[in-house]
């Protein structure tokens, strides 16, 4: 039997999102990935090293996100995309709930300081995608030359991490949609 490498990587992704970085064991990966504790090491290198290659399949090709930001009429409705997908992932049948960068790295070790300074590097992207956009809109007359564009941002990852939080407490996709929706009602009207 050979090993899928993407399939595995795909299992050891929900595993760490199901249960953290450090909660979850070789053995708990070995059991999830149906693999020895071997292959994992030969091919991800070690735990730490998968987690990280799995948090890279989560968040995907920060260009992508990039795109659909240049791509949508106003950098609130780039938001507003953003935070429905985000409800829609946390609330998903056949994943866990929540965010896999909110929740899986959530951690107090010092043992894996790398693993949270990791995620919060992802979350710096995402955090610059949504400023240039918003800074476009400045720049252009769609928001008023004084909108607070690193405060917008800061919002609507705040509101997003916390839709992760209220996903694994049990809130359903529409709860939070609603929540997305009338966390926008606070940004600035178009010029």
């Amino acid at each position: 039997m050979s090993f899928d490498r993407e399939a595995a990587l795909e299992k050891a992704m929900l595993a760490f999102w199901e249960s953290g970085y450090e909660t979850t064991s070789i053995s708990d990966l070995t059991a999830a990935m149906g693999v020895t504790a071997p292959s994992i090491y030969t091919a991800f290198g070690d735990k730490k090293q998968l987690f990280l290659e799995a948090m890279r399949r989560y968040v995907g090709d920060a260009a992508d996100l990039k795109k659909a930001f240049v791509l949508a009429p106003t950098a609130k409705e780039a938001v507003a995309r953003m935070m429905e997908d985000a409800a829609r992932l946390y609330t998903g049948d056949a994943t866990p709930r929540g965010c896999l960068l909110a929740s899986a790295a959530a951690t107090g070790s010092k043992d894996a300081a790398d693993v949270r300074d990791a995620a919060a590097r992802e979350r710096r992207v995402i955090r610059t995608i949504i400023i240039e956009r918003i800074e476009s809109d400045v720049e252009s007359g769609l928001l008023p030359p004084d909108t607070k564009t690193s405060v917008l941002a800061d919002t609507a990852l705040a509101i997003t991490h916390g839709m992760s939080i209220l996903a694994r407490d049990g809130a359903d996709r529409n709860a939070l949609i609603a929540i997305a929706q009338a966390s926008l009602s606070g940004w600035p009207d178009h010029s």
